[in-house]
């Protein structure tokens, strides 16, 4: 009975409640949920974009998207954002990137000779619009590495090997590149092929390896051969050229001094025979004793009677040196 009634008197002790005060803690209470609230109101608000990406803000299911960076509004627990990344990416076909081991099932192809060849590609793309990036496909991406592995396939087959491992890679690049866009703009999915690449092609064993490096060896060397007879022959050229100038140019002289020749002589062939005709006798002789002394000048003529007597003595002018008797100079 004594403990029960000091608790009784405990009870009856303690002060009542202050209801200032607990109106006071109910409204601080109050404001402090009205505090968070509307932080997390301001921070649902808000969104940033960055120079390199572009935002799709989708309200009630109806995507838009958002290309300028910097800081923008939304309606919080309305309205919500996906970031997409507008940057160049890449991944490799036929290879591990961290490894750099090869991955036949995506390497290995048959080229139009028949032969097998292990092909490793490096594909760029980049997003060109976020809105269809999102929504018009689930996964662009892996529709794009489909697709360029399917034309991969596809090209190759059409080139020889020695094409594909060597002289071809140029021309087999840049048709796999054309079908790959002109296949994405079919296909609209928000995606861009930037650049597609072959790493690195090579037979599957290393025999077939070593006599296609042993092929491209003499190819090297026989451009090495070309280069080096094309600098020859431009060094050698201009000489050439020279030459075969002076020699026209001897040849023209060569001409003209002949035509003038001939020329002369025609000249005096026409006035000889002017003469002949007039006087036949004396042209005669004198183109005798002219051709005579051209041909024997140190001969003489020695004119004698039938005893032996010498009667006159002329050289080829026809002009008489000396009138001798008795036997003279045969």
């Amino acid at each position: 009975m004594n403990i029960s009634f000091d608790r009784e008197n405990a009870r009856t002790m303690r002060p009542a409640p202050d209801p200032n005060l607990q109106r006071k803690a109910r409204t601080a209470a109050v404001v402090v949920a009205v505090l968070v609230l509307a932080l997390v109101l301001l921070s649902q608000a808000f969104y940033t974009i960055n120079e390199q990406e572009n935002a799709v803000v989708v309200t009630f299911g109806s995507p838009a998207a958002v290309t300028e960076p910097g800081l923008h509004l939304k309606v919080p627990f309305v309205q919500k954002v996906r970031k997409v990344d507008m940057t160049i990416k890449s991944f490799p076909i036929g290879y591990d990137i961290n490894t750099n081991e090869s991955i036949p099932d995506e390497s290995l192809m048959i080229t139009a000779d028949y032969n097998f060849v292990n092909v490793d590609f490096f594909v760029e793309y980049r997003v060109t619009d976020p809105v269809k990036a999102i929504y018009a496909s689930r996964e662009p991406v892996e529709i794009l590495k489909a697709l360029c592995q399917s034309y991969i396939r596809d090209t190759i087959g059409m080139y020889p090997v020695d094409d594909v491992i060597t002289t071809g890679k140029s021309q087999i690049q840049a048709e796999i590149k054309d079908k790959i866009s002109a296949r994405l703009d079919q296909e609209d999915l928000g995606v861009q092929l930037v650049n597609i690449t072959i790493q690195d092609a090579e037979p599957p064993t290393a025999e077939v390896l070593d006599a296609f490096k042993a092929v491209e060896t003499a190819k090297q060397g026989k451009e090495t051969a070309v280069n080096n007879a094309n600098k020859y022959r431009s060094e050698q050229m201009p000489a050439a050229e020279a030459q075969a100038d002076r020699i026209l140019q001897q040849a023209t002289a060569d001409k003209e001094a002949r035509i003038n020749e001939a020329t002369g002589q025609v000249a005096r062939f026409n006035a000889m025979y002017a003469e002949y005709v007039n006087n036949p006798l004396v042209t005669r002789q004198r183109m005798f004793y002219e051709a005579m002394e051209e041909i024997l000048p140190e001969l003489r003529v020695i004119i004698q009677d039938g005893s032996g007597s010498t009667l006159n003595l002329m050289d080829l002018t026809g002009n008489t040196v000396t009138a001798n008797s008795g036997e003279g100079e045969q």
